[in-house]
């Protein structure tokens, strides 16, 4: 586990501790907020994160909230018209938005198929 901490400025608190597992997801996911998510999209070199990007950020939180799985990636770029390789266009790949998002780990089966 690793950790590192920063000054959210949403909520006005500082030095918060983000805990990430061994694969870099967040393990305490209730610490994340849209700061979080830029300083993550940050930390992968990504850059300012885009309004594209947002959108998946949020559906894929969402989704997540509501089922607790992981949602299927083609079906997001279909609704969200991002073309058939959207989410690996703007992210790099399915984990590191996953990962961006804020969520957890979503087990060794499912990073096979992200």
């Amino acid at each position: 586990m690793t950790q590192t901490r920063f000054h959210n400025p949403e909520t006005g608190r500082g030095n918060i501790p983000l805990h990430f597992d061994e694969d870099g997801f967040l393990i305490n996911t209730d610490a994340w907020s849209r700061e979080t998510a830029r300083l993550l999209a940050e930390m992968d070199g990504l850059g300012k994160l885009g309004p594209d990007q947002w959108s998946v950020i949020m559906y894929l939180r969402e989704k997540h909230l509501e089922s607790g799985g992981l949602p299927v990636m083609s079906r997001i770029c279909r609704i969200m018209h991002l073309g058939e390789h959207g989410v690996q266009r703007l992210f790099g790949g399915c984990r590191e938005a996953w990962r961006i998002a804020g969520l957890p780990n979503p087990g060794e089966e499912a990073k096979n198929y992200m």
